[in-house]
């Protein structure tokens, strides 16, 4: 057992059992947290966009038009983390999983010359810190307050030897309830406390982008994956409907989606038409409410084909899922315009090259800068080696 869980125990008046440390990197990500939900959310089988036609359309032209001007997309998000099991701890004669993470989020921007080639890609904003997530049952007096005890902990832990010799600073230490429902695990609980933290990152730096005037109508972000924050308990960025308007020049861009639970407007499954999308075809927008739960806040989602279905694996390589938030009632009401979805669909055409081929298993679903951006959150990471013998 390492010094670290020595400490944690004596300082919790718990008992650690030296269990086998591993990485969970490789395992599916928490069914309970993060996918269950899908079937309660809203497919509003409604039009986002002011050109109701149920064809696709060939974005092919629009994309060679765009070419000629400067790209819409400037600055790249990604968050990426690595959870790792680093111990059993006893409490009250129950025995409880000790996890710890690794989160990095990081924020890159493209700048283009006079002749608008590209000039440079270059760090704009990152957060990357560890963190430990405990069950809260090791705050066993229960008359200090979870996040004052866990703060003077995380503390006292920077504070050892161990973690002042290596050159790591503890951020913080996250906890999760104990009660579990249906196939829910404690495991799965921890993580999602993790994963809750890197999102909150992600909201935190977008906001300082807004705040810094980054984001505008000629310089968007995209965000590797949905913009569909579940709503958290905690946190200064907990409700979605309030931070929305950090949003306006944000487009979510999903690699991997499921397409059976969007319906078109007759109530039909999408499912097929976006398999047999033609190369730089898309779908019609879609609108789309997670539920009340999110605020009532409202999605326009639409899909997009930037590789040739001859060179993919699946039906779904070379697709991805675009999702911009709507901002006013007069877009919750009558969608986005065709115009901007199109824009917007073909600058995200235009960033299908180059590929990265040979690097990544996803490559047929990847944007290289977002890409690019997704290689330096996971260059800030410790070795797994390394960093779990830390504890």
């Amino acid at each position: 057992m390492g010094k670290i869980l020595q400490y944690i125990a004596q300082e919790t008046q718990g008992e650690c059992f030296t269990s086998f440390k591993y990485c969970y990197d490789n395992m599916a990500t928490p069914h309970i947290e993060y996918e269950a939900g899908e079937s309660s959310y809203k497919n509003l089988k409604d039009y986002a966009e002011d050109v109701r036609d149920p064809s696709s359309r060939d974005m092919t032209e629009r994309a060679r038009i765009c070419q000629q001007g400067p790209p819409l997309f400037k600055y790249f998000l990604d968050g990426s983390r690595r959870v790792y099991k680093v111990d059993d701890i006893q409490y009250d004669k129950k025995v409880y999983p000790i996890i710890s993470g690794q989160i990095s989020v990081a924020c890159c921007g493209r700048e283009m010359d006079e002749e608008m080639k590209f000039k440079s890609f270059f760090h704009v904003d990152e957060e990357a810190y560890p963190v430990l997530c405990m069950p809260i049952t090791a705050n066993g007096e229960g008359g200090i307050d979870h996040n004052v005890f866990f703060r003077n902990l995380c503390d006292k832990i920077n504070e050892q030897p161990q973690f002042k010799t290596a050159g790591v600073h503890l951020e913080k230490i996250l906890y999760y309830l104990t009660q579990t429902e249906g196939r829910e695990t404690l495991e799965n609980k921890g993580i999602a406390k993790i994963q809750d933290e890197m999102i909150e990152c992600e909201k935190r730096i977008v906001a300082r982008m807004m705040s810094k005037h980054l984001l505008t109508q000629d310089s968007y972000l995209i965000k590797d994956g949905s913009v569909q924050y579940k709503p958290m308990k905690t946190g200064d960025y907990k409700e979605l409907a309030r931070i929305r308007n950090n949003y306006r020049h944000v487009v979510g861009v999903s690699k991997i989606f499921n397409p059976n639970i969007m319906l078109d407007a007759k109530g039909q499954s999408l499912a097929g038409s976006i398999a047999r999308l033609p190369l730089y075809h898309r779908t019609p927008a879609i609108k789309w409410s997670p539920g009340d739960e999110w605020g009532n806040v409202k999605f326009a989602v639409w899909y997009v084909r930037i590789r040739d279905r001859r060179h993919t694996a699946t039906p779904y390589s070379g697709v991805l899922k675009i999702e911009k938030m709507l901002m006013t009632g007069y877009e919750e009401e009558n969608g986005l315009s065709t115009d901007e979805i199109d824009t917007i669909t073909a600058n995200i055409i235009n960033e299908r090259n180059p590929v990265c081929y040979g690097s990544d298993a996803r490559w047929a679903n990847h944007l290289y800068p977002v890409y690019m951006t997704e290689s330096y959150c996971k260059s800030r990471f410790k070795s797994d080696y390394y960093f779990i013998n830390l504890f």
